[in-house]
């Protein structure tokens, strides 16, 4: 499986300097938020071009790293239509020219899920889903108008707040372009924290065949509140959950979180030791 991390882990940088910090860590692919990651080149919404996606990822490519994803964390619920129409078209945009950076996945979470409680304090998870569904079903139609993937990243406090709700919005959006962004820690509700197996069994089950991406970290509980941390440091069953993923997804891609440049090589080695043979 390869390891790799957030592009931006070490910094906004110019692209020259962000691909040789990044070079001879360990880090087999990188996720790539262009306007966190590269400071030297405007990547705003108009201004991708398959000439210049094809420059980034032969830099990355000449340090010995391929982007994996693009990460672009937009809010496909946001209430300000206007904010909301730049987002979709931005995460169109990485779409369109995923492939010309050398990956095939775009990925996203999907806003909060008490977006729209002010509005409508019983109906607000309602009207959220249905903006997410809208938003989807556009985007899925431009992914597979280029034959590249959507990413979406369920977490327990988004609109996509639960494995059920991403085993409904793939049913309910039957698109074989929209995929699975998983971070166990992200979806872990801290009632859960004492079976972690139970939880980690169910989602596996519920949409494990869709994962094309994982996210790893860890988390520890502070009263009544779980914080996150990078992997080791806290009570996630980091070794569970990697045989559990090797199992339902054999070769796939582990971006790690919570890294800081200092905390990269020592991280990637821990994991390294985890991992299946």
């Amino acid at each position: 499986m390869g390891i790799g991390t957030l592009a931006h882990a070490v910094g906004q940088l110019p692209l020259h300097q962000l691909t040789a910090k990044l070079s001879g860590r360990g880090i087999d692919f990188v996720q790539l938020a262009l306007s966190k990651a590269i400071g030297d080149i405007d990547t705003s919404l108009g201004k991708l071009s398959p000439a210049l996606a094809n420059h980034i990822g032969e830099q990355f490519s000449r340090a010995g790293l391929r982007i994996g994803v693009l990460g672009c964390y937009i809010n496909p619920v946001h209430p300000d239509p206007e904010q909301r129409r730049h987002d979709i078209d931005r995460f169109k945009e990485h779409l369109r020219f995923a492939r010309d950076f050398g990956t095939s996945i775009v990925a996203t979470e999907t806003g909060d899920l008490r977006t729209y409680f002010a509005q409508d304090s019983e109906r607000y998870e309602e009207i959220g889903w249905s903006v997410l569904r809208q938003t989807v079903e556009e985007l899925a139609e431009e992914a597979e108008r280029w034959g590249v993937f959507i990413g979406l990243e369920p977490v327990f406090t988004h609109t996509l707040s639960s494995s059920e709700k991403m085993a409904r919005i793939m049913e309910e959006v039957p698109s074989s372009n929209l995929g699975v962004v998983f971070d166990p820690v992200n979806l872990l509700p801290q009632d859960a924290i004492g079976d972690q197996e139970a939880f980690l069994d169910h989602a596996f089950g519920t949409f494990g065949s869709r994962i094309v991406l994982t996210h790893l970290k860890d988390v520890r509980v502070q009263g009544d509140k779980l914080e996150q941390v990078r992997s080791g440091a806290g009570v996630f069953q980091t070794q569970s959950f990697l045989h559990k993923l090797h199992k339902h997804k054999p070769g796939i891609d582990i971006s790690l979180e919570q890294l800081a440049d200092e905390t990269i090589d020592e991280t990637i080695q821990y994991v390294r030791s985890l991992l299946p043979s």
